[in-house]
């Protein structure tokens, strides 16, 4: 890529796989397993219910769904590359604009059904649901944050499939800090850019996911080059107004699916495209970014040890290695059961919290709610990953740890390993620490 200085980003080539298509117009969508999205949502038609489709019809087309993301793990996994695939039968479903407002487009759907769209997503492939989980994620931000004639923009376009959104939040200075930014937005006389936009930004990111494939981003900066580091405003940025230049490949462990690598991106863009107001993301994080990220990789990482321990039943079921009768291996079962209901429990109580209180139009950011919001990813991040490491104790070697094992076992291993290191479990402790020395109460879930 070539610098452009302040003359405006030129548009960078296609990105990898890229398919851009409307979702019900597709052509592709009429060969597909999955259905393209009818007015009523997809794959049904609507209830009486706040027009939300039949659950019957939508569970009908979940599954063809999580069919389509199971047939192509492996290859994502391997290859560390992204799931295009996958992604574009999310695209051709709909579920790109899952929780755009029906009056927008999109299926108008909510927080207890992405939670359990997330669960089944995963059962078929960690990294996409993550993906998609994590584009919800900057969905609600722009329903419950931009203004209105950004969402105009932009909502109609997600839920025509076209657009999926990434998240840019870290930095080489800040770290995973989200609260924080350390490069500024510029201010850019207007006749000075070709894109008539009037702030600039350069910004740099060690990890953002599916930034190879996204067409928008939503990104951190720090709100003016005289602000100080926790003055922070999120930006909209299409992809077509920015240079985006990788700085680095992804090639780790496990989630090597979400071609996660790192990013430059630089460009301009109007005013209007601050969402939240110059500054304000500390509200927006709090009333949105952060309830979305914990409920849904928590709801993500659920899903994955809920699919293996499905796959391990059937197959000590039928198999002649283990006998089902030992107390031994009962007790294992057990436990990993226990785990995994440890977290569903807290995972729909803590969606149920932040429905009540987004309704009641009550404030997330409370010393004991950001205790509960934190405690649910530190809680599901590592039961999680310990049922599946009782998993592959109990499948052994061969079974549990084979990468040809159809249990699949060792890649929800690999995977759910990183959910303590993605925003690390530490700095959530050390937080929840702070916060409950304020909460004098101890006002608990």
């Amino acid at each position: 890529m070539t610098e452009t200085g302040l003359r405006g980003a030129q548009r960078p080539p296609t990105p990898r796989g890229h398919r851009p298509q409307p979702a019900a117009q597709s052509t592709a969508a009429a060969e597909s397993p999955v259905p393209a999205p009818s007015a009523a949502g997809a794959g049904g038609v609507a209830s009486a219910e706040h027009g939300q489709p039949s659950r019957p019809a939508e569970r009908d087309t979940l599954a063809r769904l999580v069919e389509v993301l199971a047939e192509h793990a492996d290859r994502a996994d391997r290859a560390a590359a992204f799931p295009e695939e996958s992604v574009d039968a999310l695209r051709r479903a709909g579920y790109l604009g899952y929780l755009v407002p029906s009056e927008h487009g999109g299926m108008g759907r909510d927080l207890a059904g992405m939670v359990e769209s997330a669960q089944a997503l995963a059962g078929g492939c960690l990294s996409t649901a993550m993906i998609w989980a994590m584009h919800c994620q900057q969905v609600d931000v722009l329903v419950r944050h931009a203004d209105a004639r950004l969402r105009d923009r932009l909502l109609p376009r997600i839920a025509r499939g076209e657009l999926y959104l990434a998240s840019v939040t870290t930095g080489p200075v800040t770290g995973g800090h989200l609260l924080t930014a350390a490069e500024p937005l510029r201010r850019v006389p207007r006749a000075a850019s070709e894109a008539g936009g009037d702030l600039w930004l350069d910004r740099t990111a060690p990890v953002v996911t599916g930034g190879g494939q996204a067409e928008g981003f939503l990104i951190t900066m720090c709100a003016a080059e005289d602000a100080g580091r926790h003055s922070v405003s999120l930006v909209y940025a299409d992809r077509s107004a920015l240079t985006v230049e990788p700085t680095g490949a992804w090639n780790t462990l496990g989630m090597r699916g979400t071609d996660s690598g790192s990013l430059r991106l630089r460009g301009a863009v109007s005013a209007d495209q601050v969402v939240g107001g110059p500054g304000g993301f500390r509200r927006v994080a709090t009333d949105s970014m952060i309830p979305l990220a914990h409920l849904g990789w928590s709801a993500c990482w659920l899903g994955a040890a809920r699919g293996a321990l499905r796959s391990l039943l059937g197959w000590l079921r039928g198999s002649s290695a283990h006998d089902t009768s030992s107390p031994l291996v009962q007790e294992r079962i057990a436990r990993a059961r226990l785990e995994l209901e440890l977290v569903s429990a807290y995972l729909e109580r803590m969606r149920e919290r932040v429905d009540e209180v987004r309704a009641s139009g009550g404030s997330l950011d409370t010393p004991a709610l950001q205790i509960q919001l934190n405690t649910l990813k530190l809680a599901a991040s590592e039961l999680a990953f310990s049922a599946v490491d009782r998993m592959v104790q109990l499948a052994g070697l061969p079974a549990g740890y084979s990468t040809d094992s159809p249990l699949r076992l060792e890649r929800a291993f690999r995977d759910l390993r990183s959910a303590a290191l993605n925003y690390a479990n530490d700095r959530l402790l050390t937080a929840n620490g702070s916060l409950a020395l304020l909460d004098r109460k101890v006002v608990l879930l």
